[in-house]
């Protein structure tokens, strides 16, 4: 049996419906993590699905509760082969966002797939059910055509916190260090580039939400008559938030934006084209950093979003200078950003423009940390290869993603090399109403899988002296 005998197979088992069967029964499986009220659906997706499907594959599994008290428990599971062949780790996620039934278009159930035409609608069939299905119905058909052998060793993490912001998953990764080591991780989440182009992505942009407030005193006091006379709340956030970001979007604090773009990430940029779908939004040719594509500045450069901005009540505005104003802000960033540098560096800056009374406070929710393989690793090439084997497509390299994703667990805290490999595309709807997966997209992924995992148990332990020399 041959790599064109595993290809074959993995094309087979989207032909004969069974991946459909697989993925409406993980789909029916309402694992919203947001809410904290669901542990125990969020447990049984594993122990009464996963656990089953991948022991058939000769996997060893066991549940690790969540270090982070009242979220879902995590996955992990290994098939060892041998104590010479190179090892992999892969990784996805069960848990989704909020269903919102009531948001989905008539006909469509989140907890069950609609079929219409190339898509299939259903919460968590592009994030991240789909995926993960994907990788691991690849590695069964490996196995078939290998004699029940994948040529390397497997570890597999399935965390059910992801859309909670992964609480309790770096915790994880250094007290379980020895389970979880492998040479490489390849995962899939995120979208392709484009539906029509196999990607690879090395890494994610990192993401730190910050609130700037302003607090000036108890209740609104009328516009005409102390009008000139009281400090208006929404005027200096509107303020604050122009001297952080312009009119162009283009940042404007030094040390909130990276010293440079690498030309090994230039250079794998130039090929990458965006807003190629017919549902993607036009692009705004002239906002962000100056001298950058636009692909550059996704995939290259830092952003600042303002998320969320409110002052008084703009659903009823009334005569009154608002006593307060809120904003959540955002910045995406890449690799050598110093993280502890960015709050501080935005109280500095608006002090220096007289906004002391803008208060500066990090949000509620977790920093990811940027992570970027290096473009030119052996890892990198060879799965380039192998996809563009299977597919006679050149697939877009990413040399991380324009979003963020827990890769610093993998990169930094395991200390491994990161190939992800997504099998959703730009306009699926994620984390919205009528999420979708399409299905010639996951008819080629089970293919570009198998073709990878089959080439690892051919290339894996030659590539590994690669990276060594």
């Amino acid at each position: 049996m041959t790599r064109l005998d595993a290809i074959a197979r993995a094309a087979a088992y989207y032909d004969s419906g069974t991946f459909k069967d697989v993925l409406s029964r993980r789909v029916a499986i309402p694992t919203e993590s947001q809410g904290g009220d669901k542990l125990d659906v969020l447990r049984a997706y594993l122990t009464d699905d996963i656990i089953p499907a991948v022991e058939k594959l000769g996997f060893r599994c066991r549940i690790v509760e969540n270090p982070a008290p009242g979220y879902g428990p995590f996955l992990i599971a290994e098939r060892h082969e041998g104590d010479t062949l190179p090892t992999v780790l892969t990784y996805g996620h069960g848990d989704v966002v909020f269903g919102h039934a009531a948001n989905w278009r008539t006909g469509l159930d989140p907890w069950k797939i609609t079929v219409e035409g190339d898509r299939w609608y259903g919460r968590g069939t592009a994030d991240n059910k789909g995926q993960h299905s994907i990788n691991i119905a690849a590695l069964e058909q490996v196995m078939a055509t290998r004699g029940g052998k994948l040529g390397f060793n497997c570890k597999l993490l399935i965390e059910m916190g992801e859309e909670a912001g992964s609480p309790g998953l770096r915790t994880l990764a250094a007290a379980e260090r020895n389970a979880l080591a492998a040479d490489v991780l390849i995962g899939s989440d995120g979208p392709r580039l484009s539906a029509q182009r196999p990607t690879i992505f090395l890494g994610s942009r990192g993401a730190m939400n910050f609130e700037l407030s302003v607090d000036l005193r108890e209740g609104g006091h009328h516009s005409g008559n102390w009008g000139g006379g009281l400090a208006n709340a929404g005027t200096l956030l509107a303020h604050a938030i122009a001297a952080l970001v312009d009119s162009k979007g283009r940042i404007m604090v030094d040390a909130l934006k990276p010293s440079s773009l690498p030309q090994a990430v230039r250079d794998a940029l130039a090929d990458v084209k965006i807003g190629q779908e017919p549902n993607d939004p036009q692009v705004d040719p002239d906002w962000g950093e100056p001298g950058l594509t636009t692909e550059e500045r996704i995939f290259g450069w830092n952003t600042l979003e303002v998320l969320a901005f409110k002052t008084g009540t703009p659903e009823a505005p009334v005569n009154a200078i608002p006593p307060s104003a809120k904003a959540t802000m955002q910045l995406r960033f890449v690799v050598g950003t110093n993280v502890d540098a960015i709050l501080p560096a935005v109280r500095a800056h608006l002090d220096a423009h007289g906004l002391q009374r803008v208060a500066v406070r990090p949000a509620r929710i977790e920093t990811f940390t940027a992570t970027r393989l290096d473009p030119t690793d052996p890892w990198v090439t060879w799965a380039l290869a192998s996809m563009a084997k299977t597919t006679n497509k050149k697939p877009a390299l990413l040399p991380n993603l324009g979003g963020s994703l827990p890769n610093d667990v993998f990169a930094d805290i395991l200390g491994m090399p990161t190939v992800w490999v997504p099998h959703s595309y730009p306009s699926c709807s994620q984390h919205a109403p009528d999420e979708h997966l399409l299905g010639s997209v996951a008819r080629e992924a089970l293919q570009i899988m198998a073709g990878l995992f089959y080439d690892l148990g051919e290339d894996g332990g030659r590539i590994l002296k690669e990276r060594r020399k």
